[in-house]
């Protein structure tokens, strides 16, 4: 069965908004890995989708950032996608399909085929995935930085019981953040 990751940056005081700060190059790296070894489907919400895409497929084009930019960008677009979403139209890249179903259903069947883990990524449908208790990992990189305001993480979640998680992995990059793997137990 696959696993369903929740990787996410966010600050010391729990900010998640990604205007607040930028990602050094070495998490970048970080994510390639993540996204090239360990996944290759990405689940969105269409506030997230819209964030990312056309902005690393653009990226993945126009070959004008640096390597770690454009390795991550040729990375992402290559993957599978799946945005959820009642309001999206279209989507602006050929590798992906926007659901409409029930997010649990969804996610369930998603789970049972055959292929590398599903990386989430975003706010919304990260939480609604929390409190249905359909993440098997999380996978959060804490910058160290104070932003003292936007998007916190997992505000509004509403959880049945306490969620018990086992840190496996740990690693400190260059300009100080932290990289934490945590499963659920």
């Amino acid at each position: 069965m696959r696993n369903v990751i929740f990787a996410i940056n966010l600050t010391l005081d729990g900010c998640c908004d990604h205007t607040k700060f930028n990602p050094a190059e070495d998490l970048l790296e970080h994510y390639t890995r993540l996204l090239r070894d360990d996944v290759d489907l990405l689940v969105y919400g269409r506030k997230t989708y819209q964030l990312m895409v056309p902005y690393w497929p653009d990226i993945a084009k126009s070959q004008s950032e640096t390597k770690a930019d454009i390795e991550f960008a040729q990375t992402f677009v290559s993957k599978k996608k799946i945005v959820f979403s009642r309001s999206l139209a279209s989507a602006e890249d050929e590798n992906t399909r926007i659901v409409r179903t029930n997010l649990r259903d969804e996610i369930l069947k998603l789970k049972q085929e055959p292929g590398k883990d599903i990386l989430v990524g975003g706010v919304d449908i990260p939480s609604q995935l929390i409190e249905l208790g359909l993440i098997d990992e999380y996978r959060f990189v804490v910058a160290p930085i104070i932003v003292g305001e936007g998007r916190r993480l997992m505000e509004g979640i509403s959880l049945r019981e306490r969620l018990q998680l086992k840190l496996v992995e740990s690693k400190i990059f260059e300009l100080g953040s932290v990289a934490l793997r945590y499963l659920k137990q």
